[in-house]
């Protein structure tokens, strides 16, 4: 037992002094990285989908966390950052986020869902209530630059 309390020890203190550590909060390399992001919406734990195309249709990407900028997330690497990709086989697969998203859907139970036209949480913006879906943005129509999730 104390050879795995001072492992744990040694395995966090490594975590703790590592640089990319202490620049880059979790939920960033979740965004880009996590399977969860490319599941099907109605079954992935993450709760804002983002979609191509009008009326929830074309490619998606799920969403676990605020964005500040889809163009410029950081991706675990000190200094480094990746644009964040709609996923799957759809209308828009591969493109960027970044002005590129025309409807949402927020299947959080408690969060409101907001998609800014500027980066940094700024600008015009759409808000979507729990369990509510827009079929087409009408502040931030392929004109979307970061996410937030507010109560």
């Amino acid at each position: 037992m104390r050879r795995i309390a001072a492992l744990a020890g040694l395995v966090t203190a490594l975590v703790l002094s590592s640089p990319a550590a202490a620049t880059v909060t979790h939920n960033d390399t979740d965004n880009l990285y996590s399977a969860e992001a490319c599941k099907r919406p109605s079954q992935s734990k993450f709760k804002f989908h983002i979609y191509h195309n009008t009326a929830q249709g074309g490619a998606w990407r799920n969403i676990g966390y605020s964005v500040y900028n889809f163009a410029d997330v950081p991706d675990g690497v000190v200094g480094a950052a990746s644009p964040l990709l709609f996923c799957n086989s759809g209308a828009g697969s591969g493109k960027g986020i970044k002005n590129n998203a025309a409807s949402g859907e927020n299947s959080h139970y408690k969060y409101m869902a907001r998609l800014y036209y500027n980066s940094g949480y700024k600008g015009a913006q759409d808000v979507m209530g729990p369990y509510q879906h827009i079929d087409r943005f009408p502040h931030v129509h392929n004109q979307n630059a970061s996410f937030q999730w507010t109560s």
